[in-house]
């Protein structure tokens, strides 16, 4: 079958995915193209290689399609702006994982398009092997990030909880939690930094404590933040839990991605340990304000 019978052959369906998929592969190439720019040695490589492929890839569908297609501007500086935000390997990952999806439509016309199925292992095997290969420093140190965050959200909503029914006020929750806040993320740098001192890792003592309370002291901003906007005590609770849930879905999708492990499992997990510690806090802080006679 000559190429001009198969493409005589392409009902609309068909060529329709096939475009969808010639686009993807466009946007794909600019993306990786640019990403390249901002790494340096083997990384650097790595995306370069990646962009004439899926370049390579996007003129093959173009055969099929007789037609030019734009990368998609929007998705170009999205995945941009999530590089600069969560990092090349998350950013690479979430790709990866959305044209996964967009592969599945491959098999439905891989015995029309007889190249569709080298495109459709190399893009299983040789991107992903490329992909493996990439080298981020905050992936070495994502157990110290984790262990600030899930420190800070299980600590921190259990105390803000607590003192919410314990004092009533907004400004002296708040403050009492900035103080708790500070002093636990210096605490625990500092423990981070004598952990990883003792071990053999492949990590750096320094750079994992600096981790650690920095992502423990950014929980702990967006945890207190809203009780020193809002004059209700038990609004800024529920507005404190909620950027809780909040940064536990961010970092759990995070994570999820670039380990690319369950995200449902994990974010239970996490969500029902920080908000069942909440619970208990806040039934502790109703019972000891009444023992107080509500003096507080």
């Amino acid at each position: 079958m000559t190429m001009k019978d198969i493409e005589t052959k392409l009902d609309a369906k068909t060529k329709d995915a096939v475009l969808k998929s010639q686009k993807t592969e466009m946007t794909e190439h600019v993306v990786y193209k640019r990403l390249a720019k901002k790494q340096r040695g083997r990384n650097a490589e790595i995306l370069e290689q990646i962009s004439e492929d899926e370049a390579r890839h996007a003129s093959i569908w173009e055969r099929y399609t007789n037609t030019k297609v734009r990368p998609n501007p929007v998705a170009v500086i999205l995945y941009t702006f999530l590089n600069m935000l969560f990092g090349i390997t998350f950013t690479l990952k979430l790709m990866e994982l959305n044209e996964d999806r967009a592969q599945k439509k491959y098999k439905k016309f891989l015995t029309l398009l007889p190249d569709a199925e080298e495109v459709l292992k190399e893009e299983e095997k040789h991107e992903q092997a490329l992909l493996d290969l990439i080298d981020e420093e905050r992936l070495k140190y994502t157990s110290s990030i984790v262990l600030g965050l899930n420190d800070a959200l299980v600590e921190l909503t259990g105390t803000l909880a607590g003192l919410t029914f314990a004092l009533a006020n907004s400004r002296i929750v708040g403050l009492a939690g900035l103080i708790t806040g500070i002093a636990a993320s210096l605490s625990m740098a500092a423990s981070e930094y004598l952990s990883q001192k003792s071990e053999e890792r492949d990590t750096l003592p320094v750079q994992a404590s600096v981790y650690t309370g920095v992502a423990y002291i950014i929980t702990v901003a967006l945890l207190i933040f809203p009780f020193f906007v809002s004059s209700s005590v038990y609004a800024a609770l529920a507005w404190s839990l909620v950027n809780a849930l909040i940064i536990i879905a961010l970092f759990t999708f995070f994570v999820s991605v670039v380990r690319s492990v369950s995200f449902k499992p994990m974010f239970t997990e996490m969500a029902l340990v920080s908000f069942g510690v909440a619970a208990i806090s806040f039934v502790i802080g109703s019972i000891a304000n009444k023992l107080l006679g509500g003096s507080l």
